[in-house]
Formats: C-alpha cells, sequence, structure tokens
C-alpha cells in the first residue's frame, strides 16, 4: 500500500436528493477509503477521504460522476496529511 493521504472534496451540481450520500459511502467501502460524507446547506456535498492516494484518486473519479440522477458541476479538492483518525467511512448529518 502507498502513502496514507487526505482529501478534502466539495462536490457541486445537483447533488441533493439523488442518493449521492450512499453511494458515496458503497463506493468508498469499495474502493477501501475512510472518511465520510454529508450535505451542506448551500446545496453542495462535502466530504473527506483518507487513506491510500490511489485509492483516493479513484474515488474523486467517481465523485466526478456520482450515482445516476446527479449533475456534478464541479469537484474542488484539498489535498493533506492523513490525520488516521476514521476507522471506516460514514454518512453525517448536519
Amino acid at each position: 500500500m502507498g502513502k496514507k493521504s487526505r482529501a478534502h472534496a466539495i462536490i457541486h451540481g445537483r447533488v441533493q436528493g439523488v442518493c449521492y450520500r450512499i453511494e458515496t459511502k458503497r463506493e468508498a467501502d469499495r474502493i477501501g477509503v475512510c472518511g465520510w460524507v454529508r450535505n451542506r446547506k448551500d446545496g453542495t456535498v462535502e466530504a473527506v477521504f483518507e487513506g491510500d492516494a490511489g485509492r483516493i484518486a479513484a474515488m474523486l473519479e467517481w465523485c466526478k460522476k456520482g450515482p445516476p440522477l446527479c449533475a456534478v458541476t464541479r469537484v474542488e479538492v484539498q489535498w493533506s496529511e492523513s490525520s488516521g483518525e476514521f476507522e471506516g467511512f460514514e454518512i453525517r448529518f448536519g
């Protein structure tokens, strides 16, 4: 496994009310990254992914497309070092 990394992503577009969070969790579990995803009040979705940089990159590629009913217009990403604080991937509320 490669170096552990962290990516903080803000996903823009039609991403709420289209199962984006649950599908993000499903894909994160499949790819093998930790972190969380949540809806934001401004209509975007926010996510943090930690793990192998290659796996995170694959997750971010998935985020650009998302589940079938969504329409992603932009994904903003900030990379940093892994905090190691997560044991799995969860959906957060609020």
